[in-house]
C-alpha cells in the first residue's frame, strides 16, 4: 500500500493530551463504535475558527470532547492537504474570497468525502462530508416497498426526482438504484456530479462518471454532450437552474432516464420548485412538460430509530399517473397532497403515511414520527 502523504498524518490539532492530524479526524466516520447497520451515524465534520471541531451524530452538532478551540493556522494545516493548488488558490483570492466544493479520495480510509470551504467573520469554516465507497444495496434504503425500487430501476424512460433537506441522504438513494441498474441491465450509464460523490464500476452497464470542473464546465454543458453520448440513463447531481432543468425534462421526454435531486421540503415542493424557476409567461408551458417527461418523486426524510441505533429513510411517493399529470399541467398543486392519500393503489403515499407504518413497525417512535411530518396533526389522535 502506498504511504500516506505526510501532510495528511500531520498531527497538528491539540485534543486533550494528543495532537491529531485530518486524517484521524476523518478516520472517526468509520469507527465501529460509530456505526448502525453498517453505515456511519457520523454524516459531517464541520472545522470553525475559534471553535472545536463538531461531528453531526444522528443530525446533532456534538463537539469533539477536550478539543481546542481552532486557530486559523491550524484549520488551514488541516484543510488545505485536502485540496488542490488551484481550489486553496481561489479559497485564499484576496481579492474575491470564494466559497469552494471539493471532493477528496482516500484509499487509506477507504471513503470518499465531499468538502464545502468558505469564510465567516472569524475566517475560514469548512463543513466535510463522508461518503463511503460501499453504495447501500436498494434493499437496505428503506423503500415503502420492494415494488417501488423496482419499478424505478427498470423504466425505459422518464424523469425521478429524490428531493429532501440537505443531508437527507437523496444521493445515497440514487446511487443505490443506479448500482442495482448497472448489475442487471446492459445500458449506458452517463453521471454529472458536483463532486463525485460515491464511485460505481461497470458492471453490465457501461458507466461514465463526469465530475463538474474536471471533465465538464457545468450541469448545462455536460447534459448536452451526454445526449450526444448514446446514453440510456443520465444522473444529473441537482437541477438548479432552469437550463438544466429543462434539459432534463426534454431528455427524459426523448426516451432517456434520468435521476436528479432538488432540495424541497416534500414532493409538491419540488412540482412549485421547478416551475417556479421559469417567468410566469412560461408557467404553463413549463407545467406541461414537466407533466409528461416527470415519473415519480421521492420526498425523503431521515429519522432516528426507536432503536437508537442511527436513522433511516421515511417517503413521501408522488408518482405522475393521470389525475396527478392533470393536477400539474392545471396548476392546482395544492391538491396533490389529498391525491397522495388516496391513490395508495397506485403506489403514491405521503410522508405520514410511511411514518405510520414505521411507527407501527416498531421502527420509529410516535414523537419521532411527529416531529419529521410535512402535516403533524396526521400523526395525532
Amino acid at each position: 500500500m502506498a504511504s500516506v502523504p505526510h501532510e495528511l498524518a500531520n498531527p497538528v490539532y491539540l485534543v486533550g493530551n494528543r495532537a491529531l492530524s485530518i486524517l484521524d479526524l476523518l478516520r472517526r466516520f468509520s469507527e465501529p463504535e460509530y456505526q448502525a447497520n453498517g453505515i456511519s451515524r457520523i454524516s459531517d465534520l464541520h472545522l470553525k475558527v475559534g471553535e472545536p471541531a463538531r461531528y453531526r451524530f444522528d443530525n446533532e452538532l456534538v463537539p469533539l470532547l477536550d478539543a481546542a478551540p481552532l486557530t486559523d493556522k491550524v484549520l488551514r494545516d488541516l484543510l488545505f492537504p485536502l485540496l488542490t493548488h488551484a481550489q486553496i488558490a481561489r479559497l485564499t483570492d484576496e481579492h474575491g474570497a470564494t466559497d469552494i466544493d471539493a471532493g477528496f479520495e482516500s484509499a487509506e480510509l477507504d471513503a470518499n468525502f465531499r468538502i464545502n470551504a468558505f469564510h465567516d467573520r472569524e475566517g475560514i469554516a469548512c463543513a466535510i462530508r463522508a461518503l463511503p465507497r460501499r453504495v447501500p444495496p436498494v434493499e437496505e434504503i428503506g423503500f415503502p416497498s420492494a415494488k417501488l425500487w423496482r419499478d424505478l430501476t427498470q423504466l425505459q424512460q422518464g424523469l425521478v426526482l429524490v428531493t429532501g433537506t440537505t443531508g437527507s441522504g437523496k444521493s445515497t438513494t440514487i446511487a443505490s438504484m443506479l448500482r442495482h441498474i448497472a448489475g442487471n441491465r446492459r445500458v449506458r450509464i452517463i453521471t454529472l456530479e458536483d463532486p463525485i460523490e460515491y464511485t460505481f464500476v461497470s458492471d453490465k452497464a457501461l458507466i461514465s462518471q463526469r465530475e463538474l470542473g474536471r471533465h465538464v464546465s457545468s450541469f448545462q454543458q455536460g447534459l448536452r454532450s451526454a445526449l450526444r453520448e448514446d446514453p440510456d440513463v443520465i444522473f444529473v447531481g441537482e437541477m438548479r437552474d432552469p437550463e438544466t432543468t429543462f434539459l432534463a425534462m426534454t431528455a427524459a421526454e426523448t426516451g432517456h432516464l434520468v435521476f436528479s435531486t432538488l432540495h424541497t421540503r416534500d414532493t409538491r415542493g419540488a412540482i412549485t420548485r421547478i416551475v417556479d424557476m421559469y417567468p410566469p409567461e412560461r408557467t404553463k408551458e413549463i407545467a406541461t412538460q414537466l407533466s409528461f417527461s416527470l415519473h415519480t418523486i421521492l420526498g425523503q426524510r431521515l429519522v432516528r430509530r426507536a432503536d437508537g441505533r442511527g436513522r433511516r429513510a421515511a417517503m413521501e411517493v408522488l408518482r405522475n399517473i393521470s389525475p396527478v399529470a392533470h393536477l400539474i399541467r392545471a396548476g392546482n398543486w395544492q391538491q396533490l397532497y389529498s391525491t397522495l392519500q388516496t391513490q395508495a393503489q397506485y403506489g403514491l403515499g405521503t410522508l405520514e403515511m410511511h411514518l405510520k407504518e414505521l411507527v407501527a413497525a416498531g421502527e420509529v417512535t410516535r414523537d419521532e414520527a411527529i416531529r419529521n411530518a410535512n402535516v403533524p396533526s396526521a400523526l395525532e389522535g
